[in-house]
């Protein structure tokens, strides 16, 4: 039942003191203002000491562990459970695992306002009906995202740790129109990963280091960081992250959970901490394909706020669970990528063998090869370094110009900050990267040639020539390896990925899990071209219902190095030193990003 609502239709002020439920925790910020207050946020209280091979016997609800967005609305409409109970089971569990026990670390700050909401989304249904699939649904969001609330955004940085943001990210805004409850911020690589070299992803000056709850001493990735680890860990129904390049597929790769790198245009990027007007993009997480679906219809439409949604009318999807199938892969044409995108890790080989099997097992056609044919000139080219370096600059000093109440208004400021606050903010690695973009070290005309050629050799020379030439519907590679061991003195052990020709397109991502290595998890990429959501999501829900991949985690302290079935031990590489870019003439070498 449809009806025309004001804003006082979405509460913003807490439950009154009557109202609150016993161990309610939401009154409870999570943000650590360490360098405003005077002290910093201590990384080394994250760790807690533990029995390597016990297991975490959680001491919270477990009933609704792995529910889904299906089987939430059905209990909801059945009044066997409501928004503000589901609230609640989410909060007690965020405060014993996440905030305290395990210590996961994935959630910044939880919203003091969320279960009257919910409340509200409660009321509203016994009145008038639900919105949509999301009504009365919780959801975290990465900390790079505004809401025009209580809650602050601040990217990770202590720099933005002030006044909230004046108003809500296009994004937030529209979850709350399709009734979501917006639970709070999530953790994330500072600035989205694109401060400094040897930087460690899950870390920020903020919120300190966010664990994989598989083993909590192995990384989540970046920069979307908590966001994968609260889904995965059953902290959320689902949750929203930001990629620029891997931010979104990394995480849900190491953490176990689906995660929707979309189009570059079909979800708004304003009110989100930039890095690339070019390659950023806004998606979600969920704990299968079809909760994922659900929250990427809700995100959808042209924005005004953001001139790259234009391009998006005619190709967007309120609902993209019509496009779910769990017969997806019978009869659909997969090109295989291998060139560039395997070979790093031989776990994660050995499972992406495994989920083409599964695939062909349930009926798809594989082309065996399908390589990018550009793949090997997108591996030596620096255009993607050329692009994000020159337009950050821009793009954050623009932000920036919406916020008051921080400490900083531009990149020169956050620079400055950041060296005045070095024992927070530099303790474990720099910011060379902020250094050269503010320092501009391209010229206008390296800046125009890289932004025409990174996307020509990535999309219509790439990935679309690919799907042409071989005749295939999608693209699959491996997303990543498994986990590493979370490393701050010496940064990431980044093995390899298969992101970076899709971010450089603009074009979508579907990860799923497609296996394990000694309990850890190892995504697959199902790629295509601009606003192939529809079709990726149906190889990917397809997959899934054939391969039923996906363990919860047990938040045990570290990945035994013995078992019963004898000395495993993870690979036992050296971290391989990353493609060096070469700058013309005497400009520094630089070396490739990931995990944006």
């Amino acid at each position: 039942m449809s009806q025309t609502r004001s804003p006082k239709d979405d509460p913003r002020e807490p439950a009154s003191t009557g109202e609150t439920a016993p161990g309610e925790v939401s009154r409870r910020s999570f943000l650590r203002l360490g360098a405003l207050a005077g002290a910093g946020a201590s990384v080394a209280g994250l760790w807690q000491p533990a029995d390597a091979t016990a297991e975490t016997a959680p001491a919270t609800p477990s009933d609704l562990e792995e529910a889904t967005i299906a089987g939430l609305q059905a209990a909801m409409a059945s009044g066997s459970l409501s928004s503000v109970e589901l609230v609640d089971f989410y909060l007690r569990r965020i405060e014993a695992l996440d905030q305290s026990g395990p210590t996961v670390n994935s959630v910044l700050a939880l919203n003091p306002q969320a279960r009257a909401i919910a409340r509200a989304r409660d009321r509203e249904r016994r009145e008038t009906g639900p919105r949509g699939p999301l009504h009365g649904i919780p959801i975290l969001l990465k900390d790079n995202i505004d809401t025009g609330d209580r809650m602050q955004t601040t990217a990770g940085s202590l720099a933005l740790a002030g006044a909230p943001a004046p108003q809500d990210a296009t994004v937030a805004a529209r979850l709350r129109q399709a009734g979501a409850v917006i639970l709070g911020k999530t953790n994330l690589s500072e600035w989205a990963n694109f401060r400094g070299f040897s930087s460690t992803s899950g870390w920020s000056g903020v919120g300190g280091q966010t664990r994989n709850p598989y083993f909590l001493d192995r990384n989540p990735c970046g920069s979307s960081s908590g966001s994968g680890a609260a889904v995965s860990a059953n902290f959320t129904t689902v949750a929203l992250g930001t990629e620029t390049d891997g931010s979104i597929v990394c995480p849900a790769s190491l953490n176990g959970v689906v995660g929707i790198k979309p189009t570059v245009g079909l979800t708004s990027r304003a009110g989100v901490v930039p890095i690339s007007h070019t390659q950023d993009t806004v998606g979600p997480y969920g704990r299968t394909v079809a909760d994922a679906a659900a929250v990427l219809g809700a995100l959808t439409g042209v924005d005004p706020r953001d001139p790259a949604t234009a391009h998006s009318a005619g190709h967007f999807h309120a609902d993209y669970r019509p496009f779910l199938d769990p017969d997806g892969l019978n009869g659909a044409r997969i090109g295989v990528l291998r060139n560039g995108v395997t070979g790093y890790s031989a776990y994660t080989d050995t499972i992406f063998e495994e989920a083409l099997a599964v695939m062909a097992d349930a009926g798809a056609i594989l082309v065996d090869p399908a390589d990018i044919p550009t793949m090997d000139q997108l591996l030596t080219d620096q255009a993607e370094l050329i692009v994000l370096i020159r337009e950050f600059k821009q793009d954050l000093n623009a932000y920036l110009a919406t916020r008051t109440g921080v400490p900083v208004h531009t990149l020169a400021g956050v620079i400055a900050f950041n060296e005045a606050h070095a024992g927070q903010e530099l303790k474990w690695f720099g910011q060379e990267l902020m250094i050269l973009a503010e320092q501009e070290i391209f010229s206008e005309e390296e800046y125009l040639d890289a932004l025409e050629r990174g996307p020509r050799l990535a999309g219509p020379e790439g990935i679309d020539a690919a799907l042409a030439t071989f005749g295939v519907d999608a693209l699959v590679a491996p997303t990543g390896s498994p986990a590493w061991p979370t490393d701050l003195v010496n940064g990431d052990h980044f093995l390899g990925a298969s992101s970076f020709p899709a971010a450089m397109a603009g074009y979508p991502i579907v990860n799923v899990t497609g296996g394990f290595a000694f309990g850890l998890p190892v995504g697959i990429s199902f790629m295509g071209t601009a606003f192939s959501e529809p079709t990726l999501i149906k190889l990917a829900s397809g997959f899934e219902a054939a391969a039923h991949t996906r363990r919860r985690p047990r938040l045990r302290p570290t990945l035994p190095v013995d078992g019963p079935s004898g000395a495993h031990r993870l690979q036992a590489k050296a971290t391989r030193i990353e493609r060096l870019l070469e700058r013309l003439g005497t400009k520094a070498r630089l070396p490739r990003l990931h995990s944006l």
